[in-house]
């Protein structure tokens, strides 16, 4: 049915490609905001992560620059980390080619040599990490003076990791007349001001989404002691098909996914620290299944499209409500009801109930050790129902 791409006024052409990848019907997000892309319109989009962003600006990017012949960067892409640049440029990729459009993702924690030789060798669209694109503009290797079309990603996310001097900064570079095309979760405080200094007369759209907290989502709050708190972390993995662990810092990502392999679960840790190439490949063996848990950082695991995570454990607790739901909604996808866990040692219980609070949750912190049953099916079991 790609006739609902070409409704959209896409292209015949990129609308066969989409259909080759299984692509058929555009998400709310692309039913909205694609008309206005192509029409040339600066667009703001309100959307939230895995709502389909990458082709509501990919496909009029593609179009719209298609009818130029000069080789050089006319197309650029902001996106908050290193992972999402590579997603994007991973999906994107098949559309450029209908057009012979060069495109390539350039990032920090790779050689930034081989990425100055592909902007070289030609290049019409990157996908940039701010402070790599910066540091690129800083060695004149490239210029983003004369930028057609730019994209900022997950905008709200730039802010929440300090990102915005920079993103303001090459924008304020940007010289000759282009569209802007800017994709948030949130559009206010800083995200508002970026939309109102370099979006011209926008137009606006929203997709609403439902709270991923409460309602969409299983909570559980464990009790642990510590020297048994990497144990039932085991168990709780054990018996999930794919899980998402939590820990406050990179050597404790490290720490961790040791001792989750010692009680015999296929684990590894992504974290700022790695090669891309490792957490590239972390990732991949994550999705294909070759590994049962990842243990990320906060920071690391923004920006990942992740499906089919059934639990998200936080081993540790988090800082405070908002990541909360940044980390457990990873879990609760496309209607899927998951498991959020969350692990306690005795001296954070306070904070624990405090993140209760904010969230609107009363759930029983429950004393567990690694050998109750009820970590074998902790969807089956209801800690409220049984403090009563």
């Amino acid at each position: 049915m790609t006739e609902e791409f070409r409704f959209l006024g896409v292209a015949a052409d990129l609308a066969a490609s989409l259909k080759e990848r299984g692509i058929q019907a555009p998400f709310p997000i692309q039913t909205l905001t694609i008309p206005d892309g192509l029409a040339g319109r600066d667009v703001c989009g309100k959307a939230k992560t895995g709502s389909g962003k990458t082709l509501a600006f990919g496909l009029p990017m593609v179009e719209n620059l298609s009818h130029a012949d000069s080789h050089w960067v006319r197309g650029l892409i902001l996106v908050p980390t290193r992972e999402l640049a590579v997603q994007v440029a991973k999906e994107l990729r098949p559309l450029a080619r209908c057009r012979q459009l060069d495109l390539a993702p350039v990032y920090g924690g790779a050689p930034i040599e081989a990425q100055i030789e592909k902007i070289e060798a030609g290049l019409d669209i990157i996908v940039a990490t701010p402070g790599r694109l910066i540091d690129l503009i800083d060695r004149k290797a490239l210029s983003v003076a004369k930028l057609e079309i730019v994209v900022v990603d997950e905008a709200d996310r730039m802010a929440d990791m300090g990102f915005l001097p920079q993103v303001e900064w090459i924008l304020r570079h940007v010289e000759s007349r282009h569209q802007t095309l800017l994709f948030s979760a949130t559009l206010d405080g800083a995200v508002d001001a970026l939309v109102r200094r370099y979006q011209s007369d926008p137009v606006r759209h929203e997709v609403q989404s439902k709270q991923v907290t409460v309602d969409e989502m299983q909570h559980r709050f464990v009790a642990v002691h510590e020297m048994d708190k990497v144990k039932v972390a085991a168990a709780i993995i054990r018996a999930s098909n794919r899980a998402l662990v939590f820990s406050a810092t990179r050597h404790g990502c490290d720490r961790l996914s040791r001792k989750l392999k010692s009680e015999n679960v296929r684990a590894e840790p992504i974290h700022g620290d790695l090669r891309q190439k490792a957490r590239e490949h972390s990732l991949a063996r994550f999705a294909s299944g070759q590994i049962q848990a990842l243990v990320a950082t906060d920071v690391a695991a923004r920006g990942l499209h992740i499906d089919d995570v059934d639990v998200v454990i936080h081993f540790d607790p988090p800082p405070d409500h908002k990541t909360y739901i940044h980390r457990s909604g990873r879990t609760a996808r496309a209607g899927e009801t998951g498991m959020a866990v969350t692990l306690s040692l005795w001296n954070e219980e306070l904070e624990v109930k405090r993140l209760q609070r904010r969230l609107s949750l009363d759930v029983p912190i429950v004393e567990m050790f690694s050998n109750d049953d009820r970590l074998d099916a902790l969807d089956r079991w209801d800690p409220v129902a049984e403090a009563v």
